[in-house]
């Protein structure tokens, strides 16, 4: 793995939310890590006619709301903030960052973060190669936040335009999902436990739930939401990138090519979905945690039939997984947040301990939470202290919070492997085309979605494709 070496990082779309909320954090963060130095440079770069001063005045106030010490943001801003508006002309960007490499004694290593609205990828991409910033003494990096695009024309269109200009290895395609450390500690509990490696096949799991659930609605995104609904915002993206890394094969080696060889495989091992086996709702009024919540249609200020929540069974056709289903269900005002990987193992071929046993033997499940509260449990089944042979569920848990304390923040740590190169955790083009051509069917023709009451878990035929067993953490 490369290390870290001094750069520039130019964030395009400055002024928007992500870079208020998490991506200034995220540097501030990392520059009092040991070892990332401090001959780093951010240049934020937006359509706002501000100066340097007005950029760290404002970055100043989302780092003090981001908890970070007020003592310290000023001197920091100062040192390590500048601005630039760009409004299609993007020579006096080149000169402003020739400027500060010369001043800043930077050697021309350069990241282009594209926090930008997905319309504007292919302009500021070809704005790039025109002012000749995409070419150096130094290396470039390409960061692009999801969408990758609309469908499956429209991924490979942008593929193609990002690799008119960029090297598929000065690409990183962002989803923060695999920046949380129970997603990539996924990768560690499978292939350093032989325990659960070795459990892990269709002989041993009977299925596989995830569950990707949000508490909040639109709110200021109804203009690209009702364009996408959750099966383009979800589905093909954070769901997609989950199942692949638990029904992924041991890579070769750790590395990242090996390891997005093994997910690509995943996805072209999907059996065509089934239309029928997915179920499509919208959220109308109701309410969460007691405070009432508008429908769907009222935030987006007419009737509409983009679905806010979708949940589907899907199979993978490998040795593994063959006739294992494979459960995926997102929604936006459900009861809480929360995003589960949940594996249900079989039950013994013959149970002892049957239905006439007070607390009859249940199948070990296995739970895995991304969001919030990252850690994992495992039910097993105990003997209750007495006379008889009386069984109760327990559960094992680990906390990361417990155990180590507070965690990175996902795009914190995105962040540190783009810099530092390391491409592992980022989706390969081929892995985006092939995500889109699975989910693109439920895309052309799904039926108007069923109403459910915010703070419900979904329309109730979602509650069918789980068969015997609820839905986590409904059950």
């Amino acid at each position: 793995m490369s290390q870290f070496e001094p750069h520039l990082f130019v964030v395009f779309g400055a002024s928007g939310d992500l870079a208020r909320r998490k991506l200034l954090p995220a540097f501030y963060r990392l520059q009092q890590r040991e070892g990332f130095g401090k001959m780093c440079r951010v240049l934020g770069v937006a359509r706002r006619p501000w100066d340097d001063a007005t950029f760290r005045a404002k970055a100043a106030e989302a780092l003090i709301e981001a908890g970070i010490d007020p003592d310290e943001v000023k001197a920091w801003c100062s040192q390590h903030l500048s601005y630039q508006q760009v409004d299609g002309d993007f020579e006096p960007l080149a000169d402003r960052i020739a400027e500060i490499e010369e001043t800043g004694g930077l050697p021309g290593n350069r990241v282009f973060y594209l926090a930008l609205p997905p319309g504007v990828f292919v302009p500021t991409i070809e704005g790039l190669a025109v002012a000749g910033l995409a070419d150096g003494p130094g290396w470039r990096r390409l960061v692009i936040e999801k969408p990758f695009g609309h469908d499956l024309a429209s991924a490979r269109a942008l593929n193609g335009a990002v690799h008119q200009v960029f090297d598929e290895r000065e690409v990183y395609r962002i989803d923060h999902y695999l920046g949380k450390e129970t997603v990539q500690n996924l990768l560690v509990f499978r292939f350093a436990n032989a325990l659960f490696e070795n459990a892990w096949t269709r002989d041993r799991i009977e299925q596989v739930q995830i569950t990707v659930a949000e508490e909040v609605g639109v709110e200021d995104r109804a203009g690209y939401y009702d364009s996408a609904g959750a099966t383009r915002d979800m589905l093909q993206s954070h769901l997609a990138q989950l199942l692949t890394l638990t029904a992924m094969e041991p890579p070769a080696r750790f590395d990242a090519d090996a390891i997005r060889d093994e997910k690509v495989k995943v996805l072209r091992s999907l059996r065509p979905v089934d239309p029928a086996r997915a179920v499509f709702g919208q959220y109308v009024a109701g309410s969460i945690r007691g405070e009432p919540v508008p429908g769907y249609a009222d935030e987006v200020g007419a009737p509409s039939s983009t679905e806010t929540a979708v949940a589907i069974e899907v199979f993978v056709d490998s040795w593994r997984w063959e006739g294992v289903p494979f459960l995926l269900r997102t929604g936006k005002r459900f009861p809480t947040r929360r995003s589960v990987i949940v594996v249900t193992f079989r039950e013994p071929p013959i149970s002892l301990f049957g239905p006439d046993h007070a607390g009859h033997a249940r199948p070990n499940v296995l739970v895995l939470t991304i969001q919030p509260d990252e850690g994992f449990e495992l039910t097993v089944d105990v003997k209750t202290p007495g006379d008889g042979m009386d069984l109760d569920t327990v559960s094992f848990r680990f906390s990361y919070a417990d155990e180590f304390g507070e965690i990175p923040d996902a795009y914190e740590t995105l962040i540190a492997d783009v810099i530092i190169g390391d491409q592992t955790l980022f989706v390969r083009s081929d892995e985006v085309e092939e995500a889109w051509a699975v989910f693109e069917p439920l895309l052309a023709d799904h039926p108007d979605p069923d109403g459910y009451t915010a703070g419900s878990w979904g329309p109730a035929a979602m509650a069918s494709l789980a068969g015997d067993h609820a839905w986590y953490p409904t059950g």
